[in-house]
């Protein structure tokens, strides 16, 4: 219904209200008046669907009280209060049910639109997730390896060189996650998105962390849901991630995937920072969902997250999730 008509719904019914009431109690034939009763119930029905809640309410009790009171002077002569009392409640039936139906619909849609802006909400908040995830990782190596390559452009060249092949391989990781982004925005309008990358990209991934070892058991990642399988590459992103803004000095970086007691164990484990050495990111860090942002989601795959001080003084990031059986689907 356009806006125009919505907006004369409630003026329509409260004046077809008065004209009736007033012409059944000056004597109108029944016939017709009978008439105009039954064409209320339409416009009751729609008044408390489209109609500004003020206004509905002050038409729908004018439109109720036409329809159950337009016998009240055909009995009234002859009748007993008692009758015209039920003739008025028989009459108030129909007209009640038209206006709980007109409110059911309208709340029915207004539960719709709400289910619409929530799911919107949540696309949104995935993707400021797959930003946070998969982007964010990548403009840290470009900002190291930049940094890296400043200091050491003057006495070896060639070191730089590779710096900067590094920071070409992380912006075009970047892009490509920009690429997924924009497809996930334009699913909605039907196109094709891009699928979420999973623990097949995480020898990409490890190898444009400079240092970084990476074991996986082909076997557990078979034992991995889909939801598990990406979520165990977004904890591996964010991981190196930490790992490049607060402990660059690093030694030792190792990524795992394994078959656990408890289930399929995604790990990223990396060793005590050398004395004095510091993340080059540091001053430059503002606050993230990070970890924080990720234990949900893990938790939501079914699994379970946990992070810590290892053995060796290093720092432990562990996601263990529940195995299952068949292919990822």
């Amino acid at each position: 219904m356009t806006g125009n008509l919505r907006a004369v719904c409630a003026p329509l019914l409260a004046s077809a209200a008065v004209a009736g009431i007033v012409a059944s109690f000056l004597g109108a034939p029944a016939p017709w008046v009978l008439l105009w009763a039954c064409l209320l119930l339409p416009l009751l029905a729609l008044v408390p669907r489209w109609s500004p809640v003020r206004s509905g309410a002050v038409a729908g009790a004018l439109g109720v009280a036409a329809v159950a009171l337009w016998t009240v002077p055909l009995v009234w002569a002859d009748g007993s209060w008692l009758e015209v009392g039920g003739a008025a409640a028989f009459w108030a039936l129909p007209a009640f049910g038209a206006v709980a139906l007109g409110g059911h619909l309208r709340r029915q849609v207004g539960l719709t639109r709400q289910a619409v802006r929530d799911a919107r909400r949540d696309q949104q908040l995935e993707l400021a997730r797959d930003l946070h995830d998969f982007v964010a990782h990548d403009v840290s190596a470009i900002v190291v390896q930049a940094q890296a390559a400043r200091f050491v452009a003057g006495s070896d060249p060639e070191q730089a060189v590779r710096a900067l092949e590094r920071i070409e391989a992380a912006g075009l990781a970047a892009l490509a996650c920009m690429d997924r982004t924009v497809h996930a925005l334009r699913e909605a309008a039907g196109a094709q998105s891009a699928s979420v990358p999973g623990t097949s990209e995480l020898p990409r991934l490890v190898e444009r962390f400079e240092g970084a070892v990476l074991k996986v058991d082909p076997a557990a990642v078979r034992e991995l849901s889909r939801e598990a399988d990406t979520t165990a590459y977004r904890v591996a992103v964010e991981a190196l991630t930490n790992v490049r803004r607060h402990a660059l000095g690093a030694s030792v970086v190792r990524v795992g995937l394994r078959r656990a007691p408890a289930g399929i164990e995604l790990s990223v484990t990396n060793s005590a920072p050398a004395r004095g050495a510091s993340g080059l990111l540091g001053r430059r860090r503002r606050g993230g969902t990070g970890l924080a942002g990720l234990r949900g989601r893990v938790e939501a795959a079914g699994g379970t997250l946990r992070a810590g001080v290892g053995e060796d003084g290093g720092w432990l990031v562990s996601a263990v999730f529940p195995a299952v059986a068949g292919p990822k689907g």
